[in-house]
């Protein structure tokens, strides 16, 4: 019997009523409708410090951030859940990569601590923002993304792969109607990375 896979949900948002915490359950809920595990780490709840301290950098992790890898256990998918704020994601996400992502790496080395963990595995990003997903493309914030979170993290952690969902157009006056909209292309999406991970996987079919 094959292993399950497991997909670790980091979500980074203040508010626990969000859109985003909202992403974040249903993607959870499509990937564990169909046998997949789930460990959810909702950064603001959870309280993380996203600071890097001086010694990290030099490969010495600290308690908390061994702790959160001994939460994590082994994980197949990583998938990051976060709003764009001013053209990135929350400094606390982006603590977390420096943080447990880069977990005993020492300065100045491209290899080794807990980057090993993450070798092969997939990176999958779920965001959001108010603007239009055009006008972020014009601004280059997509691009910036794909750069730094895509392709960097690839290079540098050696992820297998990296795929990117985002849902624009969100803020507090959003009708029901897009909630529903987005919140079902957040389960096509968890279904595109599983049909992705697992070649005979087949798409859920609703009992009718």
């Amino acid at each position: 019997m094959s292993e399950t896979i497991k997909h670790a949900i980091i979500v980074c948002h203040p508010a626990e009523q969000s859109f985003t915490l909202s992403v974040a359950e249903r993607y959870a809920e499509a990937v564990r409708a169909h046998g997949h595990e789930v460990v959810m780490r909702d950064l603001y709840r959870l309280g993380f410090d996203p600071v890097l301290q001086d010694e990290e950098r030099h490969g010495k992790p600290r308690a908390d951030v061994e702790a959160e890898w001994a939460a994590l256990g082994k994980v197949d998918v990583f998938v990051l859940v976060y709003p764009i704020w001013f053209g990135a994601p929350p400094a606390m996400l982006k603590g977390y990569i420096d943080r447990v992502f880069g977990a005993g790496r020492q300065l100045g080395h491209g290899e080794g601590g807990s980057g090993s963990l993450l070798v092969g595995k997939r990176l999958v990003s779920l965001t959001s923002s108010g603007s239009l997903k055009s006008w972020l493309s014009e601004k280059g914030v997509f691009g910036s993304l794909r750069t730094v979170f895509d392709r960097y993290l690839v290079d540098v952690f050696g992820f297998a792969e990296t795929a990117r969902y985002h849902f624009d157009g969100v803020g507090p006056e959003m009708e029901e109607k897009d909630v529903r909209f987005h919140l079902a292309d957040v389960e096509k999406a968890a279904k595109e990375v599983m049909s992705r991970l697992s070649p005979n996987w087949e798409p859920y079919k609703p009992v009718r």
